[in-house]
């Protein structure tokens, strides 16, 4: 799995430019949210088992508010898959494995 932690300063970088390249699931959390918590063991499994046909970004947004102001983050988790350098479907709230796995075969195809 390719699980990277993002800024307000190489979000750029890390997640729009490489979702020209490869999707690019970015999770907006914070160590404070319980639901964040539960979400994000889901969020790798399904990066593992997706074995590098993305990359899973994680923005803490306590820490790096500007993206999260950006892109209208106002609830968290807060989960967005980008493709082709633009967010193009996401959802917020935990979500069960196979619903996230439903969910990025509908966009990431």
């Amino acid at each position: 799995m390719t699980k990277i932690d993002v800024t307000d300063h190489d979000f750029q970088e890390k997640v729009v430019e490489q979702s020209r390249k490869i999707p690019v699931i970015v999770d907006f959390w914070a160590s404070w949210c319980g639901l964040c918590m539960m979400l994000k063991p889901v969020l790798e499994k399904v990066a593992d088992d997706l074995n590098g046909k993305m990359i899973l970004a994680g923005v803490n947004v306590d820490e790096h508010q500007e993206k999260a102001r950006e892109y209208g983050v106002s609830s968290i988790p807060d989960v967005r898959l980008f493709r082709d350098g633009r967010a193009v479907a996401g959802f917020v709230g935990a979500r069960p494995e196979a619903t996230v796995k439903e969910w990025l075969k509908k966009h990431m195809l």
